[in-house]
């Protein structure tokens, strides 16, 4: 490849970049605007639009909805998840393969798809919607990351650890609260805030399922609905943070390189 070829190829990338974060940067650049208006020129910044959405009176209800569902979903994830990482790990590789390939369904569907037909359960089964079928839901597409994450730790996992620690008088479950979980205790701590970050941004079948109420991202839908304010970009905004912090942190965690 020559050089104009290089050159004309990273112009292609650098404006590919901008076209996909240019949304992202205005949705966090307007949250501070000190205008009514989402549009240029920014006369200037405030944290007026943040004050007004620390203000509304849907907020508070909305952001502890989406705080519950998330902690919930990641305890769930992890606990369910790493057991069954575990499980996997020691099956025959064939045999795991297609056991997983089966609990990534849910991963594979489109979340309208997904949405619609977990709805259509929770009914049949007069199961009324709220925050536990919300955190069922989110489980049920968030879990097979944990799986994957823990599964690929489990993998490179030396055994002969646990066999010592047996060795030594220690039962099954005293090996594995002293001896496996410490070891990729990091590992799924960082999947957990994946499953998290999923369920915190999630709207689509989060608002098939959960009824009445509002999680953050319902709120943001219900707001733009009556008419669009900085005060719906200070939410993104904060969705956002919630969502990349908590990603970041997990990747640390995991010393995730793909």
């Amino acid at each position: 490849m020559n050089t104009r070829s290089k050159i004309l190829w990273g112009i292609i990338a650098f404006a590919f970049i901008v076209f996909l974060l240019s949304p992202i940067v205005l949705l966090v650049i307007f949250s501070f605007t000190s205008r009514s208006l989402t549009n240029f020129p920014i006369e200037g910044l405030s944290l007026r639009w943040w004050q007004e959405m620390v203000a509304t009176r849907q907020f508070w209800p909305a952001l502890t909805n989406s705080l519950i569902i998330g902690v919930c979903v990641a305890v769930v994830s992890a606990v369910v998840g790493t057991l069954a990482a575990m499980g996997l790990a020691a099956m025959p590789k064939r045999r795991a393969s297609i056991i997983m390939g089966l609990l990534t369904l849910p991963v594979m569907l489109p979340p309208l798809v997904l949405g619609v037909a977990l709805l259509s359960f929770y009914v049949s089964i007069d199961l009324k919607l709220g925050l536990t079928t919300v955190i069922l839901s989110h489980v049920l597409f968030a879990q097979p990351f944990v799986i994957l994450i823990v599964h690929a730790r489990m993998i490179s996992f030396d055994p002969r650890v646990v066999e010592s620690a047996r060795d030594l008088g220690a039962t099954p479950m005293q090996a594995f609260f002293t001896v496996t979980l410490p070891i990729i205790q990091p590992v799924v701590i960082g999947a957990a805030l994946i499953a998290a970050a999923l369920s915190i941004d999630d709207f689509i079948i989060t608002f098939f399922t959960i009824g009445t109420g509002n999680t953050l991202p319902t709120l943001v839908w219900g707001m733009i609905r009556t008419g669009l304010t900085p005060a719906v970009n200070a939410i993104g905004t904060l969705i956002l943070l919630l969502t990349i912090g908590s990603t970041i942190i997990a990747l640390q965690l995991t010393r995730y390189r793909g």
